[in-house]
């Protein structure tokens, strides 16, 4: 059988082959299998065409991590629209950014709406609809979708002769925009494919697999990692109740749905330790492995994972450009796991180069930079960002790093927050990776400041443990014991909240903004 070059080839093929299995799960309330799924689609697919959406509209999705979203997202791609997720707490001002910038032509919101949302799409006069999922009489599930037809019979299978090519955009998010504006990345139906079949390969997802999603599906890596993926491999995904990550029915689901692994950020890890030292479950599931990605793992979190809860970590690094993963550390029967790297190359060829565009040796730090089919061609009307991060043939990821003599990548920092203390360049991942070994400390974020002296001097925030007494004289101990003399952390904060993306990773400029502001 011909390897699908489509997204929707790709689940097309899934339902075709594991048509009762479960596909897709609200927790504690009803099941789709994979071709109950795919008819949904189909039938919200024609839906929109009937409509009069076009190929190449984008359409705007703000909702929970609910079924609906994940049946509109995929319908919007199969009518051959562009899909733009967006954060449903977002300010109004945020949405009239982001719907402007996108150019959408429609919003798509939950049957209870989203008042921000709607109040940016009524100013630039973009239409909403909302759409919900009900169970009929027979228990079978009813599309709801308000849309104006232009077709006498609203169910009719307007999609029937529309086929879906690889170059159409499917997918248009914006990068977090942490060192300036955000900027608009789209991602083609092929860019997704390849991505969905090296995240397929490397982790060796099959139809009995299962996983809980716990990242927002409005970012790449709870989409395409957790989600499509598992979806193309005829795997299911069980969706949080609650519509959102909980804590406290995390391991619930987990057991209830038989997952074999989950897909999480540094920060969900870290609560799901916490919470199992304050309140442990009787006994936890033997899951194949548990995936980090879109910030550093510190190794004492890791090895803290791997010892509580009996399975490897595997820890991945991503970007949206790339249509989240790049590169990861293997399976066990695959390879060895390195501590402290974020594995080899998946699908994709990696380097680091130097400022002219030389590829460097083995061992010597340069920006790391990839190409490949999961690569988007270009940032949506951004000349300047296309211009800095599309040179040489490669894309430049800004990301600072070196290959080991056995081909893993270890990342040192982001290059624009490397630390430059009289001349000595300091990674804050290194400091962070450090302050996080220390029992009492939860989370921990180090960057620079001015200094009058050195140029830039090395400070840091962290929130103790629950229960932890932890002082800045202590942190300083810790830090003088288990770093060189001039990485030490200048100054310590001691704070019971940092500033996050949607996600869960830190944003360390904004922290560095906030502590230098008060000096």
């Amino acid at each position: 059988m011909e390897t699908p070059t489509t997204l929707t080839g790709i689940l097309r093929s899934a339902a075709d082959r594991f048509p009762s299995r479960r596909a897709i799960s609200l927790a504690g309330q009803f099941d789709l299998t994979h071709s109950h799924l795919h008819d949904l689609v189909e039938i919200a697919a024609a839906r929109l065409v009937s409509a009069g959406i076009k190929p190449g509209d984008v359409i705007a999705l703000t909702f929970p991590n609910t079924v609906e979203f994940v049946i509109m997202f995929l319908a919007v791609i199969r009518a051959r629209a562009t899909a733009a997720p967006l954060n449903a707490a977002y300010t109004a001002e945020e949405f009239d950014f982001y719907l402007s910038d996108s150019e959408s032509k429609l919003l798509i919101t939950s049957e209870e709406g989203n008042k921000p949302a709607q109040t940016a799409a009524l100013k630039l006069n973009i239409q909403n609809v909302t759409v919900s999922l009900t169970q009929t009489d027979s228990k079978q599930h009813k599309l709801n979708l308000n849309l104006n037809q232009t077709e006498s019979d609203p169910n009719s299978n307007s999609t029937t002769e529309l086929t879906n090519d690889p170059s159409d955009v499917a997918l248009f998010l914006h990068t977090s925009g942490t060192t300036s504006r955000p900027k608009g990345v789209p991602l083609t139906q092929h860019n997704l494919a390849s991505s969905v079949r090296n995240i397929e390969s490397v982790y060796r997802l099959t139809e009995s697999d299962s996983t809980v999603i716990v990242l927002p599906l409005f970012h790449v890596h709870g989409l395409i990692a957790g989600l499509l993926s598992s979806l193309g491999a005829g795997a299911a995904v069980t969706l949080p109740a609650a519509g959102r990550f909980s804590a406290s029915t995390f391991w619930k689901d987990i057991v209830n749905y038989n997952a074999t692994w989950y897909t999480a950020v540094p920060t969900i890890h870290q609560i799901i330790l916490d919470r199992h030292q304050s309140n442990p479950e009787p006994v936890y599931p033997k899951l194949r492995f548990i995936r980090s990605c879109s910030a550093s793992l510190a190794p004492a979190i890791l090895s803290r994972l791997e010892e509580t809860f009996g399975a490897p970590v595997l820890e991945a690094y991503a970007m949206t450009e790339a249509s989240h993963l790049m590169s990861s550390n293997p399976l066990p029967e695959d390879g060895v796991h390195k501590a402290g790297s974020v594995g080899k190359p998946v699908g994709q060829e990696m380097a680091t180069l130097d400022e002219t565009g030389r590829v460097l040796e083995t061992g010597v730090n340069g920006e790391v930079c990839i190409r490949g089919e999961n690569v988007t061609k270009g940032y949506k009307n951004n000349p300047e960002a296309n211009t800095a991060a599309f040179q040489f043939g490669w894309f430049h990821t800004g990301d600072l790093g070196y290959f080991d003599s056995d081909g893993y990548l270890h990342l040192v920092g982001r290059i624009k927050e490397l630390i430059n203390r009289g001349g000595e360049k300091i990674s804050p991942i290194e400091v962070d990776a450090v302050l996080l070994s220390h029992p009492d400390i939860a989370q921990a974020v180090a960057f620079g400041v001015p200094d009058a002296k050195y140029g830039e001097e090395i400070n840091c925030a962290i929130i103790p443990r629950e229960g932890s007494n932890i002082d800045e004289e202590e942190v300083l101990r810790f830090s003088k014991k288990n770093l060189a003399s001039f990485k030490v952390p200048k100054k310590v904060y001691i704070t019971d909240s940092l500033p996050k993306t949607a996600t869960g990773k830190i944003l360390r400029r904004l922290v560095a903004e906030h502590y230098v502001s008060q000096n």
